[in-house]
């Protein structure tokens, strides 16, 4: 019998940042509403089943308008979880939070956008990522 593997590659359309803070979900996101004048709401959780091996759990807030979309995403499963890397993008474990922005101009474009973030308070570090480039994309494709 013949078996056919079907092969998916996906092409990601929006912009990745990383960013690294202590701070709470909720927190982060009332900050990001603040800072830059969005509506982020929380949405229900984020689910991943991983068939044998368990389930992983993310918190994921939302502001979506017919221009602009921004998804703040945990990168670390609230649940806990028995497997070594419980993570949204394993690739790039070292982010507490996932920040992705389609269709983002003007002052909430790319470099204005990585700057601002670098300047809150609540955000030690912040790094742009090209989501093409990842291993796990298909994880943060919602």
């Amino acid at each position: 019998m013949k078996t056919f593997t079907l092969d998916v590659d996906y092409e990601c359309d929006f912009a990745l940042f990383g960013l690294v803070s202590s701070t709470r979900d909720y927190t982060l996101a009332w900050t990001l509403n603040r800072a830059l004048r969005l509506r982020l709401v929380r949405q229900p959780e984020l689910l991943l089943n991983l068939l044998s091996r368990g389930r992983l759990v993310f918190t994921h807030y939302l502001h979506a308008t017919e221009a602009l979309t921004f998804r703040l995403l945990r990168n670390r499963s609230v649940d806990p979880s028995n497997l070594k890397k419980p993570f949204l993008a394993p690739d790039i474990k070292e982010y507490d939070y996932l920040l992705a922005v389609s269709n983002g101009t003007g002052a909430l474009a790319d470099e204005a956008l990585l700057e601002r973030l670098a300047a809150l308070d609540a955000v030690q570090y912040v790094c742009q990522f090209d989501p093409n480039t990842l291993k796990y994309k298909e994880n943060l494709i919602l």
